[in-house]
């Protein structure tokens, strides 16, 4: 079997928001709130469990109408309320993991409320590569972010 060398890159995405830092951490901690807008794909979605806590973990499983099954398994490590959270998280497609990634989120307040910096290292495993779609798919779910603050 030939080896493939993994892949390594990164990425920052900062947002603001008309809250408090506290209202916003809170839609990341509270289960509810962050199945609403951290969820994608709604309508595939067999499994989400929130355990929010440090060593705490996140699942999340999709089964696609085709057949395939995603499944996403996160780690907490690090969670100072209203400052802070760091995970890490794999993604796994019918089994086959193809990334590892370290996430660190931080609420700031601000004029406006908070600004929010997510930055994301993503090691790609076996030739999978997704950068732009990690992204824009990334992006999209802190629109979602925005959404859920906003409904408050």
């Amino acid at each position: 079997m030939k080896h493939i060398p993994s892949t390594q890159t990164d990425f920052v995405i900062e947002r603001e928001f008309d809250a408090a830092p506290e209202a916003v951490f809170h839609a990341w901690s509270d289960p509810e709130a962050k199945r609403r807008w951290s969820d994608c794909h709604t309508e595939h979605t067999t499994e989400y469990r929130l355990d929010f806590r440090p060593f705490g973990h996140e699942t999340h499983r999709v089964a696609y109408p085709d057949g395939r099954i995603q499944q996403i398994e996160k780690v907490f490590f690090d969670i100072e309320p209203a400052r802070r959270i760091v995970f890490a998280y794999d993604i796994q497609l019918d089994a086959r993991r193809l990334s590892v990634s370290l996430v660190t989120v931080e609420f700031f307040a601000h004029k406006r409320g908070t600004r929010m910096v997510y930055a994301e290292q993503l090691t790609y495993l076996d030739g999978h590569e997704d950068r732009a779609e990690r992204i824009r798919g990334t992006q999209e779910g802190l629109d979602r972010l925005g959404r859920e603050i906003a409904r408050r």
